[in-house]
């Protein structure tokens, strides 16, 4: 079992849909990671990572079922990721973390996992 999925029973599927709302209202406003997405509405790509999250922290697998196996690194391989654009994502996915009330133990765990995998990411020096 992924240490990860008791999340999703800590904190259920409303703090994680406003964890990714947060996150995106923070993408649109950062010039690095908004050129990442060419499309206008950041809707669908909010969506997706609210069904991934649900997903990889317990909840239902709706991610998996429309999309297929995650493949995360591979699905990112067309962006160049380095260190400086992985620390935009996960200072934004920190600040979306202060708005949302989770409990400590619980910010720790989904800190990790962000943590573990923006470093997964990176592909470039």
């Amino acid at each position: 079992m992924n240490p990860f999925q008791s999340i999703y029973e800590a904190v259920g599927e409303k703090k994680i849909k406003d964890l990714v709302y947060h996150f995106y209202q923070g993408v649109s406003k950062n010039e690095d990671l908004r050129k990442l997405y060419p499309e206008e509405d950041l809707g669908p790509a909010e969506r997706r990572l609210y069904l991934f999250l649900l997903q990889v922290f317990g909840g239902p697998q709706t991610y998996s079922e429309e999309r297929g196996h995650p493949r995360l690194r591979l699905r990112h391989m067309q962006w160049k990721i380095d260190s400086q654009l992985r620390n935009h994502w996960l200072n934004t996915m920190f600040e979306a973390m202060d708005k949302v009330e989770l409990d400590q133990e619980v910010r720790e765990m989904m800190m990790g996992y962000f943590i573990k995998v923006a470093n997964h990411m990176i592909n470039h020096a």
